[in-house]
């Protein structure tokens, strides 16, 4: 029986230079910078500050919804610092199934790894759905009436391209974009503080008091919360192209949360204060409803405080930077779902084919795959006539938070005993210590998603309980874990019966 150690090692480029393409990604492509720009574009902050913020103050906890941002990137940050702690000694492209693999045994890596690439496959296409609706009215605003369904298609040929070529390439797109966007809701910020805030001022107690924070219904604004920071854990998927990796992967793992963090809190406080914070739920209402659907139109939140306290220009301007940012927030998770696609190759876990670079030292056929998941979601929606962001946006969007919030807290559990068996590293702080506090962290924000699944997924009806869901709510839930426990048994398979063999190559370098 081969040793979990023997089991875990990394394949070596094949003999013979003309014999096989090459397997290995671009080393030391890519720095801090280029990772956080990976990693926060996936958050896609103006996105974010236009859907996420007003649902969060109309549904969770109204002014304080700034407060919930803060404590949620506290509470990750926990999670942070053994997940950085753990890429000093396991440097991988499926970050998540490395670390769980080497921590808890192969066939729970291999769990892991089909739960993830799951996971980024639906964040992926559930941002092409909000893509192709924002560009589809934005265009048809300007005369050119074309359906949601184009726009997707069209962005996904332009994303593939991106796929393809060098990953400093993309890095340097989304540091551009994302800088624009960034700027953007800095000037509005300042703007707001500059001139004192609106109606009631700066307030901060009424965004970030515990005893506001924990009014109205704080567990929908901490579901949201959490939300807001899906993809932060990207930066160790980018451990085998960066240079140095383990010291730029935890400098770029703590400055992603830092940075996710700052601006969901601040500039959300910003626009609260810029609408007044006294009766924001109202205001909230007032300027999101659209033909008598409130929250219609997120969007005019934080376009209305830009527009009052910078110009009229700066809504237009924002308009277009959340159709950026929405691009860069796929181009981020296509880089996610490839490179496990081709981790989970190069591991023998998929076909072996996945598992080799092309010319730019990127997975072409990973890409290549990604892209053939989100032409067929797409149109298989598009057919349907489901409306792509009511259906294909939540339902994949919180369905992937889900599945990637409870591969976190094994991630959790794997650093712990790792370092428990190895003693690698002594330090109870990293070691144990913040990874129980993240553990904790993540088993609350997994509960808080569970139990309001229903009504952020939209699969809840009119006035039922938060966690009664209809048929295909249910159906999404039980996605992630039923394929967590089909891969797990998929994984005790192949340990058993192929242990001798070359399956299950490498989790870890």
């Amino acid at each position: 029986m081969t040793s979990p150690e023997e089991v875990l090692t990394v394949p070596q480029r094949p003999a013979g230079e003309g014999e096989a393409p090459d397997n290995q990604l671009h080393r030391n492509s890519m720095g801090v910078a280029g990772i956080v720009f990976f990693v926060v574009a996936a958050a896609a902050p103006i996105a974010g500050m236009t859907g996420l913020v007003p649902s969060t103050i109309v549904l969770g906890n109204g002014a304080a919804a700034p407060g919930a941002f803060l404590i949620a990137g506290i509470m990750l940050m926990f999670f942070a610092v053994g997940y950085a702690t753990m890429s000093h000694h396991v440097t991988h492209a499926g970050a998540f199934f490395a670390y769980v693999g080497r921590g808890l045994g192969a066939p729970w890596g291999v769990a892991a790894a089909f739960v993830s690439v799951l996971s980024y496959c639906l964040v992926q296409t559930a941002i092409y759905g909000f893509f192709g609706a924002t560009v589809s009215q934005k265009m048809a605003s300007l005369g050119l009436d074309l359906p949601w369904w184009f726009w997707c298609l069209l962005c996904i040929g332009v994303v593939q391209i991106f796929g393809v070529l060098n990953v400093d390439l993309g890095a340097k797109v989304l540091g551009v974009l994302l800088s624009l966007e960034l700027v953007s809701m800095i000037v509005t910020g300042l703007a707001v503080v500059f001139q004192g805030g609106g109606p009631n001022g700066l307030d901060f107690a009424a965004s970030f008091s515990p005893v506001n924070v924990f009014q109205g219904a704080p567990g929908i604004a901490f579901a949201f919360a959490f939300a807001g920071f899906i993809g932060f854990e990207a930066t160790a998927i980018y451990g085998e192209e960066c240079r140095d990796p383990k010291r730029t992967v935890p400098r770029a793992t703590y400055a992603a949360v830092t940075i996710i963090t700052l601006v969901f809190s601040l500039t959300s406080f910003a626009v609260i204060s810029g609408a007044g914070s006294a009766d924001i739920v109202n205001k909230t209402l007032e300027v999101t409803t659209l033909q008598g659907t409130p929250l219609a139109d997120p969007t005019q939140l934080l376009f209305s405080v830009a527009g009052q306290y910078v110009g009229p220009w700066l809504p237009e301007v924002m308009s277009w930077l959340l159709i950026s940012s929405l691009f860069a927030g796929v181009l981020a998770f296509h880089n996610s779902a490839t490179r496990y696609f081709y981790a989970m190759g190069r591991s023998g876990l998929l076909p072996a084919s996945l598992g080799v670079t092309g010319r730019f030292k990127t997975p072409v056929r990973a890409s290549v795959l990604q892209t053939t998941i989100g032409v067929v979601t797409i149109v298989a929606f598009a057919l349907a006539g489901l409306d792509p962001v009511v259906t294909l946006f939540y339902w994949f969007a919180i369905t992937a938070i889900l599945g990637l919030t409870f591969i976190q807290g094994l991630v959790c559990i794997a650093v712990i005993r790792f370092f428990r068996e190895t003693r690698a590293d002594t330090r109870i702080w990293n070691t144990l210590v913040a990874p129980l506090l993240g553990l904790v962290s993540i088993i609350v924000a997994e509960y808080l998603l569970l139990s309001r699944f229903g009504l952020i997924s939209g699969t809840a009806g009119a006035d039922s309980p938060e966690w009664e869901m209809n048929a295909t709510g249910w159906c999404l839930v039980a996605l992630p874990f039923v394929t967590f426990a089909i891969a797990l048994v998929y994984g005790f398979i192949l340990e058993r019966k192929k242990s001798d063999t070359e399956v299950l190559k490498e989790f870890v370098s």
